[in-house]
């Protein structure tokens, strides 16, 4: 076992803080993560609680990697080739290293992670792994059939290191582990060779003295030990070898077996939380990797199967002895690596809860202020009677969302709620389940897309023409709404030289109406814009309305003027051609229509009409020529024809007909 158990009050403090935890918050946990690690191989992991730092040991590259509860490396110690085997002071102050090239345990400062020492064990020993108990530092040491078990003395001024502790050798450097439930005694294990050997050694008295052993514990021909682990009271330990398939248990009494977790194809790690819940790993190209087990059950509360870590189709293995938990068991570490060797750490929350599936479903689409019914289905094995999930619902007009309570779940995990949307858009229900001591928290969520309600917006004068230069007063009149009462008129007069344009912007009045006044001077289109609020829809209305244009026009070159058949008419000699003077609003390229018209058989009749361009300044004249006859009466008029006069910025408007007749 790894992890050390904390002194009594550190160990009350968090079991304290995490009851407390649990009655103030309501939040699901928070997801699992992977974060790439910069290793070439792991040895060893161990977590440190108080600093809430995980360190991982690389063997190939020579170092000590620290990281916090993230993931985030956030110290690294050189200098330290083959390093392996770790264990942690009882109080987190210090991490012990196996340092086997070097032929030394190093200690490690946690909280600054640097080296604060280093503890030669002897030229030739290669240490590999460490553990502490009986007020030492015990390490497996030596080469091939040179392995054996030393310890390292620390009480006094100086260390003391003493070799060969068992009389006889192993066929390497043994793994080691201690538990704080069996003060002085120490478990050992040979890896790599089959069938497994273990052996138990009592050293409380400072020299170890073998208790129990066993070559194939258990006779089940298995073998090429990875891992192994003391359990919390002292009782058992917990192997995980290449074979059998499961994490076979032994007791430390004898070293027969005591049970198993059952898993699958090469178990390779194994990490004992300090309340005796089990993490068991296995080499797993295909399957789950990681297998949580309450302590003593048959069956895992929980598995994990890695993905790969860096998107290739084969999903990552765990490293051997890549399993750690936090002492207060709230995370479960674990060291992956794909086929490139690319290391991992995996971080997994709540690991030993019941994982929790849960479903919403709401309508694609829903009219505002009409009911709607959201359902799901929460999955998280056997629930507890009077099991709820709490309900949030998030939108335009609640965008941080609003607590709408809990909805029960029935016995087969559904669960339904009704719910009555007053704001329009996208309205997000979210449904939270938060978990207890045996079941992970959950969360899922689901859309609809809410219809605002439609109102009505006008705007006065379509289709009406008005005379050049009119003032005219336009009135958008806004119907039912929610708070927002603000309209905007745009005028948008006919010709590209001139541009849309806001005319005015503001609050209609009590009656729902707002009004501008604009002077015409060409075919205009208004919009009244309302942009919508959050339970009614933006609307938009139109008026397009004429304007004439401005245009005069008269007869030069007449010798009097009479007032005849109810009209003023000019008298012309026959040999005076008449002029006819226009005048009109400009724009470029406009042409004016000249109409003449004879009066016979009792009716005016046209007689002739052509356009003419317009002067730039709006004034054109043109001589009438030909020989008209006398005593015949006739008009003329100028006129601007919409579109067919070159434009179509204004509206037609025609002239004053003028009269005339002509004498000898």
């Amino acid at each position: 076992m790894r992890i050390r158990t904390l002194p009594a009050t550190t160990a009350l403090a968090v079991v304290f803080s995490s009851a407390a935890l649990a009655v103030t918050s309501a939040a699901p946990a928070l997801a699992d993560s992977s974060i790439l690690l910069p290793v070439k191989s792991t040895g060893d992991v161990v977590v440190d609680g108080v600093h809430q730092r995980v360190f991982i040991s690389d063997p190939t590259s020579g170092k000590v990697v620290a990281t916090d509860y993230s993931g985030t490396v956030v110290g690294t110690v050189d200098s330290l080739p083959g390093v392996r085997g770790l264990e942690l002071s009882a109080d987190s102050g210090t991490l012990y290293a196996a340092v086997g090239d070097a032929n030394a345990i190093v200690a490690i400062d946690t909280a600054t992670a640097t080296e604060a020492h280093s503890y030669p064990t002897g030229d030739g020993t290669d240490p590999e792994y460490v553990a502490y108990t009986g007020g030492k530092l015990w390490f497996g040491y030596g080469g091939a059939a040179k392995g054996n078990i030393g310890s390292l003395d620390l009480s006094g001024a100086a260390p003391v290191v003493t070799l060969n502790q068992d009389a006889r050798t192993f066929y390497q450097a043994p793994i080691l582990d201690a538990s704080p439930g069996a003060p002085g005694t120490l478990v050992a294990g040979v890896p790599g060779q089959s069938p497994v050997e273990l052996a138990v050694y009592d050293v409380s008295s400072g020299a170890a003295s073998r208790t129990a052993y066993a070559f194939d514990p258990g006779s089940t021909g298995g073998g090429n030990l990875r891992d192994l682990a003391v359990t919390p009271d002292g009782k058992d330990v917990v192997t995980a070898s290449g074979s059998p398939y499961y994490q076979a248990v032994y007791k430390l009494s004898d070293l027969t077996a005591d049970g198993k977790y059952q898993t699958t194809n090469y178990p390779d790690a194994v990490d004992i939380a300090p309340n005796g819940d089990v993490a068991a790993g296995t080499d797993s190209m295909y399957g789950s990797d990681v297998h949580v087990f309450k302590a003593g059950a048959s069956a895992p509360t929980r598995e994990y199967d890695f993905p790969s870590s860096t998107g290739g189709s084969a999903s990552d293995e765990l490293a051997g002895a890549g399993l750690a938990w936090a002492p207060d068991e709230s995370k479960l570490f674990a060291v992956s690596y794909d086929s490139n060797k690319v290391y991992s750490l995996r971080i997994y929350d709540s690991p030993l809860k019941t994982a929790s599936t849960l479903t919403a479903s709401a309508p694609a689409t829903a009219v505002r202020a009409k009911p709607l019914t959201v359902t799901g289905k929460l999955t998280s094995g056997t629930l507890p009677s009077g099991t709820t999930v709490s309900v949030t619902r998030t939108d335009a007009e609640s965008p941080s969302g609003t607590a709408l309570g809990t909805a029960p779940v029935a016995a087969d995990g559904s669960y339904s709620f009704a719910d009555t949307p007053q704001a329009g858009g996208k309205v997000t229900y979210t449904v939270s389940y938060a978990g207890d001591q045996d079941h992970a928290g959950a969360t899922a969520t689901s859309t609809v897309t809410v219809a605002p309600t439609a109102t009505t917006l006008t705007l006065s004068n379509n289709g009406s023409v008005y005379s050049y230069n009119s003032a005219v007063k336009f009135t958008a009149h806004l119907g039912t709404t929610y708070k927002n009462r603000t309209v905007a008129i745009y005028a948008d007069p006919y010709g590209a030289d001139k541009p849309n344009k806001l005319v005015k912007s503001g609050t209609v009045d009590s009656s729902g109406n707002l009004s501008v006044t604009l002077d015409l001077t060409r075919d205009t289109k208004l919009t009244a814009q309302f942009t919508g609020d959050t339970r009614y829809a933006p609307a938009t209305a139109t008026s397009t309305v004429g304007a004439r244009v401005s245009v005069t026009n008269g007869l030069s070159g007449y010798y009097t003027s009479k007032t005849a058949w109810s009209q003023t008419y000019r008298y012309f000699h026959q040999s005076k051609a008449p002029v006819l003077t226009t005048t009109m609003t400009p724009y470029p390229g406009r042409k004016y229509k000249v109409e003449m018209e004879g009066y016979y058989q009792g009716a005016w009749r046209a007689t002739h009409s052509a356009y003419f361009v317009l002067g730039s300044g709006g004034k054109a004249t043109l001589t009438l020529g030909g020989t008209p006859p006398k005593g015949v009466r006739f008009r003329v008029r100028s006129s601007y024809i919409d579109t067919t006069s070159g434009d179509n910025v204004n509206s037609t408007t025609y002239g004053t007909w003028q009269y005339l007749i002509f004498t000898s």
